[in-house]
């Protein structure tokens, strides 16, 4: 056990990852995760296996080796804006697609500072997934 809060957000390291029915290699694997970078809420622990979702709630048993600490977050948006500074009367600095994988720097309330395609900037919290709404992060 890591003694680090449940539930709590990490990345597939992984390019691709078995998603098994429990924590061990004896159990079926029900699918596998296969984009590297996605945003994943682990939500229970049980050795070297973390029990994650993705965003659309679909989930199991993955070994710890698959995951990262990086944080990443998905866009949860068609052509959200993301703005040079956290505020809505700023520059747009650019907008990303719906689905795409951003790296996830600093967060305010309501804002975070996100990295895609070459591209920074802020966008509103409520468009992204992978964040707590509470979440401050320096």
């Amino acid at each position: 056990m890591t003694n680090l809060p449940l539930p709590r957000f990490v990345s597939m390291k992984a390019a691709e990852g078995n998603v098994r029915r429990g924590p061990s290699l004896t159990h079926r694997i029900d699918w596998v995760f296969k984009r590297r970078g996605m945003p994943l809420e682990i939500t229970a622990e049980y050795g070297h296996w973390r029990r994650v979702r993705d965003r659309d709630g679909a989930g199991g048993w993955v070994h710890y080796t698959l995951l990262s600490g990086a944080r990443t977050v998905l866009i949860e948006n068609d052509m959200t804006q993301v703005f040079t500074r956290p505020d809505t009367r700023a520059p747009v600095s650019a907008a990303f697609e719906l689905g795409v994988i951003a790296r996830l720097g600093e967060c305010n309330t309501d804002w975070c500072k996100v990295t895609a395609g070459g591209y920074r900037g802020w966008a509103r919290k409520d468009q992204l997934w992978g964040v707590a709404p509470d979440e401050l992060r320096e």
